[in-house]
């Protein structure tokens, strides 16, 4: 992106960033050098890495990290909690069954699960026990709003729906939280603070990142029992990266970033972060449409159709593009195509990486009933510590590229349509909808948040 070197430019969003600072944040750590996040040696914790189990314990309960606290009756009722969900997820392990209050609409079965007993159970658990308690600091347009529609869209989809006041997982009060949502959107950030467009610097965003959390450790005291890692930000921007965080590695050491770019190569980890599902969502829509043609009649080999945006699909291109009549790849759909019937006739659909690792066609392949083709490096695919991916998608790194028609042809058709079938048996779990419904893509994203939690002990 171009620097625009007339000096209006430039001046104009560093002041509305300053005016948005002292408007929305009115930190008075801004007027005091002293009033800065210091870990004391109380709180620090004892960070024995969560590691991915066996496909017993499946990814569900690692090694619990302690993080020390006062001792308070909240805090011991919640961990209370917190532990009878560990152990009705173990028990359910154990004796490959369920135990539930209530009539079970859906009971997730099958090789799609690196664990179906121990999810089954773990989002039982979520939905009697979780708690989220919303930061109220902070105003529009940077705070408490984020776009609902468009590639973004996912953001404020889940800040609306957290926050409507609609949503059973609300706290009414912090002490009943077992964790906490720092409601800022990246989005709008870039929109309002990055507009007019200038050369990308980390500096401004991670300084509004950073002083809202000094606000909120200064005002309660549950930033600085855990060291934040009950603490979560849910970004789809393609400025955020978790390396973007380094510029403090004291003060977000254990947050949890909810990313669609979920880019190990920029030390996204696992363990404590989570990946986003990245969606197109069209006005007035919730995603792309829901195609269900059978398999015999879909009659392309492989589809894409999309911007040269980004090393992999310049590889893609280079090899594929207008060339092939089984593996069709286009920069620009003829008029006469259609883009969602094509993914529909298609047996596979290539989900090239674009700038970011994350890419919309992921989501619309599953909605197309369409088996995923990943193409990239690096990139930790969403929910994957509950799907098992390899059951319904292939993946294809870059210097694969040019055998892609092999590498598919080969794929004999009993396990095709083993994938396909599996695919179809996915798909509710990257359907949104509003209010957000038990196993569907808002509330597969809050199992991912409660599943980093159970991995966090808080003790005095």
């Amino acid at each position: 992106m171009a620097t625009l070197s007339s000096t209006p430019y430039i001046v104009f969003p560093v002041l509305l960033f300053l005016l948005l600072l002292s408007i929305f944040f009115l930190s008075p750590i801004n007027q005091n050098p002293d009033l800065r996040f210091h870990p004391s040696s109380s709180s620090t914790p004892n960070h024995s890495q969560t590691k991915h189990q066996t496909p017993e314990e499946s990814s569900f309960l690692g090694n619990v990290s302690t993080h020390g606290v006062p001792s308070t009756s909240t805090t011991t009722r919640i961990e209370g909690g917190l532990a009878r969900a560990r152990a009705a997820i173990r028990e359910a392990v154990r004796s490959s069954n369920y135990t539930s209050q209530k009539k079970e609409n859906f009971i997730p079965r099958g090789a799609v699960y690196r664990n179906p007993y121990a999810f089954h159970q773990s989002h039982i658990e979520m939905e009697k026990r979780f708690k989220i308690w919303t930061y109220k600091e902070g105003d529009q347009p940077l705070v408490h709003g984020g776009p609902r529609n468009s590639i973004y869209g996912i953001e404020g989809q889940f800040m609306d729906e957290i926050e409507s006041g609609d949503s059973h997982f609300m706290a009414g009060h912090p002490d009943e939280a077992h964790v906490f949502y720092i409601p800022i959107s990246v989005t709008r950030i870039a929109h309002y603070i990055y507009s007019p467009p200038v050369d990308y610097s980390g500096h401004m965003l991670q300084r509004l990142v950073t002083d809202y959390i000094y606000v909120v450790s200064d005002k309660y005291p549950y930033w600085n029992r855990s060291n934040g890692a009950d603490h979560f930000l849910v970004s789809c921007h393609d400025w955020v990266r978790t390396r973007d965080f380094d510029c403090n590695p004291d003060l977000y050491k254990h947050f949890i970033r909810v990313l669609c770019n979920a880019n190990t190569s920029e030390r996204f980890q696992p363990i404590r972060d989570i990946s986003l599902p990245e969606v197109n969502i069209p006005k007035g829509k919730l995603g792309p449409p829901h195609l269900d043609k059978p398999s015999n009649q879909r009659h392309i080999l492989a589809f894409f159709a999309g911007r040269e945006s980004g090393y992999m699909r310049t590889l893609l291109f280079r090899s594929w593009k207008e060339n092939d009549d089984e593996v069709q790849v286009y920069e620009h759909l003829p008029s006469n195509r259609d883009y969602a019937k094509s993914m529909g006739d298609s047996k596979f659909c290539l989900c090239p990486s674009g700038w970011e690792v994350a890419s919309p066609r992921v989501v619309e392949a599953i909605a197309a009933g369409c088996v995923p083709v990943i193409i990239c490096d690096y990139y930790v695919l969403p929910f994957s510590e509950v799907l098992d991916w390899s059951k319904f998608s292939i993946n294809i790194t870059s210097d694969k590229i040019p055998e892609i028609k092999k590498i598919l042809k080969a794929v004999p058709n009993e396990r095709y349509l083993r994938m396909q079938k599996r695919v179809k048996q996915v798909q509710r779990h990257f359907v949104i909808n509003r209010p957000a419904q038990p196993y569907d893509m808002l509330h597969m994203i809050l199992h991912s948040v409660w599943l980093r939690r159970l991995n966090v002990r808080l003790r005095s």
